[in-house]
């Protein structure tokens, strides 16, 4: 048994060591980053100079009804809206339903999101709305459990994750962009995109009555969720849909550890607890497929009751067999789409309309926070949005930008999701096996993917070494002490079936973008300096 310890934290020392060249390659392309940005920096000063002169607004000078319109008031749309308007631009928001919104995900902000939302200015969003405080994850398999902690000991206290109730945040954060003056936020349907010449002018849209109206701006930008109707024209959907949530609320329910989620490697797939109230907890039943049994007959009580009840942590089961007796129960598809963008001068895509992965990290939110960040910095330089064209061709640079988080964040729930399912494949279950046991040894084995998810540690590098650690720890269980033929041979499947996770998911990301950033020509675009930009 010590020689098998050994042997386990020698693969450490492994790693760690790999982890040093991982930091010496993005030196390097952190100094080029340097020299790109210092163009972008500059004019952004300049403008912001400029636009203080103008009583604080930076503006575009022509005749349309706002500088950006922003179709959409979700998390995205909302959040851009207020970092526009906060920068001088004049918005005009059109949100199909500006009551609350009721979902059962969008409900857990990871630590890097909260970053993000201090960055905004919007950190106030998560107040009075009885967040809560999260501080990592509990992992629980086959009657074992560990904690994993967010690596936050270098952050200010305030720093971690929150979870609410997704319609509450969203509110809050309507209402803080709906209170700046040049921020106009409209109930209406767009129902399509204004192009003139291959260029986005503006929207048509129905107002609340019913009646049909056109906007105008120099820049439009869609954030209207998963289920957009007017991607199609801006990229190329390739859309999955590898499984669906069942969501339950549980109420009065403590959890195991408090103020963590609780991720259950359950048969067929994952179960997820966390609370979104001092009184509340999600639970997030994962089905595969895009099939559920039915709500209405009954089948879906059975299912979970006879099927996943006896799986839950015992602390839980009470509660969890109470919120199905209960009834309130609710489906949603679990939808996963990379980001295929078609570059078109006067529009740009973001949010869940742009990218999707799938929800079991909790992501969604800090990629898309992280992304207004990006396109902030990018438009800050900007006196006037005027030019389509040349603004066009300087934003093909926010696809590269955003690649460090996104695609971190993306491969990673991607990947994870199908670890975590059973499977009834040797190496799958050696697979999944090896991946709770490497999380549970601590230190950097659990630290260093749980800062990954978090958004703390946006490097796909540090990403993929972790995922290749993982299935090489598997094989060292196998084949240690003595290695027969039958364990090698499922050892070079654990490997295999690895390498058919992560690289179809990178490849699906784009390799050049996510791992080479500093080669792509758009990386070094600076902004436009013709005429009056």
């Amino acid at each position: 048994m010590v020689a098998v310890a050994l042997d386990q934290y020698a693969l450490g020392a492994i790693v760690v060591s790999v982890f040093a060249l991982v930091v010496a390659i993005y030196s390097f392309v952190a100094a080029k980053k340097k020299v790109a940005g210092e163009a972008r920096t500059e004019a952004s000063v300049n403008c912001v100079a400029a636009a203080a002169a103008a009583n604080g607004e930076c503006r575009s000078a022509n005749a349309a009804d706002a500088d950006v319109i922003i179709v959409g008031a979700g998390v995205a749309g909302a959040a851009l809206a207020h970092t526009l308007g906060k920068d001088g631009r004049r918005v005009h928001v059109i949100e199909r339903d500006l009551t609350e919104p009721d979902r059962i995900v969008g409900e857990l902000l990871q630590p890097g999101g909260y970053l993000k939302l201090i960055e905004l200015g919007l950190e106030d969003c998560v107040n009075e709305i009885d967040a809560q405080r999260v501080f990592g994850y509990a992992l629980f398999k086959d009657g074992k459990n560990t904690r994993l902690s967010y690596p936050l000991e270098k952050f200010h206290s305030d720093v971690s994750g929150r979870s609410f109730h997704n319609g509450r945040f969203i509110q809050r954060m309507r209402e803080k962009s709906a209170s700046l003056p040049n921020v106009r936020l409209e109930q209406g349907t767009v129902t399509s995109l204004l192009e003139e010449n291959g260029t986005v002018k503006g929207v048509q849209y129905k107002t609340k009555d019913g009646k049909e109206m056109t906007a105008y701006a120099p820049l439009t930008v869609v954030c209207d969720g998963c289920f957009s109707n007017l991607r199609r024209s801006l990229c190329n959907p390739q859309v999955d849909i590898p499984s669906c949530f069942v969501g339950l609320v549980l109420e009065n329910c403590e959890l195991p550890y408090a103020n963590h989620g609780h991720v259950v490697l359950a048969d067929p797939s994952p179960i997820l607890f966390y609370p979104i109230s001092s009184t509340e907890v999600r639970c997030l039943v994962d089905v595969p497929g895009q099939k559920v049994p039915s709500i209405a007959n009954g089948e879906m009580a059975n299912y979970l009751k006879t099927v996943v009840a006896p799986q839950v942590p015992p602390e839980i089961y009470d509660s969890f067999v109470a919120a199905i007796d209960k009834g309130n129960i609710r489906t949603m598809p679990n939808r996963s789409m990379p980001a295929a963008p078609h570059p078109t001068p006067g529009a740009l895509l973001m949010g869940d309309a742009f990218n999707m992965r799938h929800p079991l990290t909790g992501g969604g939110m800090t990629v898309a926070l992280s992304d207004i960040v990006v396109l902030r910095n990018l438009l800050r330089p900007l006196r006037n949005l005027n030019d389509a064209p040349t603004l066009c061709k300087y934003l093909e640079s926010f696809y590269t930008l955003r690649k460090p988080v996104a695609s971190t964040i993306n491969t990673l729930a991607g990947a994870l999701y199908k670890v975590f399912c059973a499977s009834p494949d040797q190496a799958r279950k050696e697979m999944r096996e090896a991946c709770f046991d490497y999380l549970s040894l601590g230190g950097v084995f659990s630290a260093g993917p749980v800062s990954l998810l978090s958004g703390l540690n946006p490097r796909p590098l540090s990403l993929v070494l972790h995922f290749f650690a993982v299935a090489v720890y598997g094989v060292g269980r196998l084949c240690l002490p003595f290695p027969s033929p039958s364990r090698v041979w499922i050892g070079a499947r654990l490997i295999s079936g690895a390498s058919g996770i992560i690289f179809p998911i990178i490849k699906a990301e784009g390799v050049r973008q996510m791992f080479f950033p500093a080669t792509v020509p758009a990386y070094y675009r600076a902004p436009p300096v013709k005429g009056d930009h």
